[in-house]
C-alpha cells in the first residue's frame, strides 16, 4: 500500500511541476474583450487572481463617457475620469470574494469609518451595490493593510490604500455613476 502511495504523490509531484512550467507569463497573457453587461449582479470567486499587465493609462473598452469610476475587474485597477473623459487618477484594488457583475452602477451610500465585514476598521466607504451575498463597496482599511481576502468569507469590500480612498471619497458622492468592466 505504501508504494501505491508513493508512486501517486510522485504522479501528482510530476504533473504540478508541468503545469507550472507551461504556464504563460503574466506578459503573454491576451487582453479581454468581452464587452460589459447591462444586467449587473454579483459573482462569488475564490482567491482573486493576481492582475494582467495592461497600461493603466489607457481606460477600458466599454467602460463608458463623461463622469465616473470605472472598475476593471480583471486588472484590478480603478480609475476615476472627470466630466471630460480625462483620467484624474488611477490605481489598483484588491477586490474582495464577491464581485459585482460588468454593467453601470451608481454610488448608493458613503461612511467615514465603519468595521467592515472581515472584521477589519474602514474609512471612506463608497458603496456601490448589494448583493444577496454582500454589500459591495471601495474602502481602506484604516490600518492601511490590503490583504487578500479570506476565500471561506463572504465580503464585499474592494480595498485601496488610504490616499487611493482619500481621492475615491473626494470624487464619488452619493449617486455617482460607477462602471465595472471585466
Amino acid at each position: 500500500m505504501a508504494g501505491l502511495t508513493a508512486v501517486a504523490v510522485a504522479a501528482v509531484a510530476f504533473l504540478a511541476y508541468q503545469a507550472s512550467a507551461s504556464a504563460p507569463a503574466p506578459s503573454e497573457l491576451a487582453a479581454d474583450s468581452r464587452t460589459p453587461s447591462v444586467a449587473p449582479t454579483a459573482t462569488t470567486t475564490g482567491k482573486p487572481k493576481p492582475p494582467p499587465q495592461k497600461d493603466p493609462i489607457t481606460l477600458p473598452e466599454g467602460s463608458g463617457t463623461g463622469e465616473r469610476v470605472v472598475y476593471a475587474l480583471d486588472d484590478r485597477r480603478v480609475w476615476l475620469v472627470d466630466a471630460k473623459n480625462k483620467i484624474t487618477k488611477t490605481f489598483t484594488v484588491m477586490p474582495s470574494t464577491v464581485s459585482p457583475l460588468p454593467g453601470n452602477y451608481a454610488v448608493t451610500s458613503r461612511a467615514g469609518t465603519v468595521r467592515g465585514s472581515d472584521g477589519v476598521q474602514i474609512e471612506h466607504v463608497v458603496r456601490f451595490a448589494i448583493t444577496q451575498e454582500a454589500v459591495i463597496g471601495f474602502s481602506a482599511a484604516v490600518d492601511g493593510s490590503m490583504p487578500s481576502p479570506d476565500p471561506s468569507k463572504k465580503t464585499g469590500g474592494v480595498r485601496m490604500k488610504r490616499a487611493d480612498a482619500d481621492a475615491m471619497w473626494a470624487f464619488a458622492s452619493i449617486g455617482a455613476k460607477v462602471v465595472v468592466v471585466p
